[in-house]
């Protein structure tokens, strides 16, 4: 059964300008294994892509009280195919709400980031 579904879309330029005048901002948003791919840094329009999943995945949930930046993590499998770890307060809003699976589909191209997650729990 479908809990949620959540979209956003981020401007790359926006968010380049963003990480530009706040160079902090990165290691706010994302834990240290989002910001890398093995030994090298993720590109900007890649991490714009993980930051609409996080908002997208707050707006499947429908509820960001008490939830942190750091408490989801977009993470990819061997394949590249990207999920969403979740910990913390936030492990115990899915948890609450009865979430068993969140699914997740990112792209960027053209100048915008976007991101899509449905939530999904027991029927």
């Amino acid at each position: 059964m479908i809990v949620g579904i959540g979209v956003d879309v981020v401007d790359l330029a926006r968010f380049e300008r963003a990480t530009d005048r706040t160079p902090g901002v990165l290691a706010r948003l994302f834990t240290d294994r989002e910001r890398t791919d093995g030994d090298t840094t993720r590109s900007l329009r890649s991490m714009a892509a993980r930051f609409a999943a996080k908002e997208a995945l707050i707006k499947a949930i429908g509820d960001s009280t008490g939830v942190r930046w750091h408490d989801m993590a977009v993470v990819s499998n061997d394949l590249g195919n990207p999920s969403i770890e979740v910990y913390n307060g936030l492990a115990e809003i899915v948890a609450g709400l009865g979430i068993r699976h969140i699914h997740l589909s990112m792209s960027h191209d053209a100048g915008v980031a976007i991101a899509y997650v449905v939530v999904e729990g027991e029927s």
